[in-house]
């Protein structure tokens, strides 16, 4: 009679690889209701970005395959379909390739010097007492707060050649050269001194992102770093910045595509893109293109490859902090 039952009823599964089997399912089904979710909520504000991004996009990309001028504009001459033919003129164009370099290296720079003043003044803000860390966030915030024309304005007026402080303080110490100094004749000048602006403008948003990150982390864990031997450096390296981790990735990419679509300092503060074109970044480059020079639909080719771009750098940059942090 036994053997009889053992034989109907098969082999059975150990119960430690049932329970297993059992525990997998429970957890892949809570995450596939987690993503259901987070579907759910995130799907209102997707429709509105789609709906308001959408259109624009397809104008803009439908744009930049005609010969698009201002006589196609005033109803003067016919729509003339050129395919790829305005990107094909932009890849031809050595002024092109220059004007990608400068918006590269100008935004890279914005972006680590926006980083590196938010993440030191954050830290610094957890160690002081309540009054200076108040004092240093309305300072933060006022310069967040002013307009951009503004702040470039109050920037050229702090540097001008011959009225400006800057000047006259570094000449009064002792650097004779800087008496007159022209700190928008020179190519790298004029970057150095808008990249400064912008990192001014922009690291209070970095600053307060990641203190809120920073007082988030329990004390125990600093505490317990502390305890096992770790310095400062390795505490902050080891333990903080793996937890700050997804607050720092939201931080860079939005300065990077902040500081990648740069226009009103470069503009005001250069009178339009630097003697000759020596500071054109891709923004100022696709307005003289598209309205100084009335050719529409070369201009949208410049939108066009700069959102491209965008993507294509926060793609690979959320594809490296993803490897470095499954690494880790």
């Amino acid at each position: 009679m036994t053997a009889e039952l053992t034989t109907e009823s098969g082999p059975s599964a150990p119960r430690g690889e049932s329970e297993t089997r059992y525990g997998r399912r429970r957890r892949r089904s809570g995450e596939d209701g987690q993503t259901r979710a987070a579907v759910l909520y995130l799907a209102p504000a997707g429709v509105l970005l789609i709906a308001v991004m959408a259109y624009p996009l397809y104008q803009l990309v439908q744009l930049s395959l005609y010969e698009y001028g201002q006589a196609q504009a005033s109803g003067g001459a016919p729509l003339e379909f050129l395919g790829l033919g305005n990107y094909a003129r932009l890849l031809s164009d050595g002024r092109f390739w220059m004007v990608l370099l400068n918006t590269c290296g100008f935004a890279a720079v914005c972006v680590l010097g926006s980083l590196a003043v938010g993440i030191a003044l954050a830290v610094l803000a957890g160690r002081v007492r309540w009054l200076p860390r108040t004092l240093l966030f309305l300072a933060a915030l006022g310069a967040w707060a002013t307009p951009a024309v503004a702040g470039s304005t109050v920037w050229l007026f702090l540097f001008d050649q011959n009225f400006g402080l800057v000047n006259e303080v570094l000449s009064g110490l002792g650097w004779q050269g800087m008496a007159g100094f022209s700190w928008t004749y020179d190519r790298f000048a004029a970057f150095g001194l808008v990249a400064g602006e912008v990192v001014w403008c922009s690291f209070p948003f970095v600053m307060v992102t990641m203190y809120a990150g920073i007082k988030a982390i329990p004390g125990e864990i600093v505490e317990a770093a502390s305890l096992d031997g770790a310095s400062a450096w390795r505490t902050a390296r080891s333990v903080l910045l793996p937890m700050l981790r997804p607050l720092l990735i939201i931080a860079t990419i939005q300065s990077i595509i902040w500081d990648f679509k740069i226009f009103t300092q470069i503009y005001v503060m250069t009178d339009g893109g630097g003697i000759a074109g020596q500071n054109l970044v891709l923004n100022v480059y696709a307005y003289q293109e598209a309205f100084a020079g009335s050719n529409y639909g070369l201009g949208s080719a410049i939108g066009v490859v700069m959102t491209g771009l965008l993507l294509l750098i926060t793609v690979i940059y959320l594809w490296a902090q993803r490897a470095t942090g499954e690494n880790t």
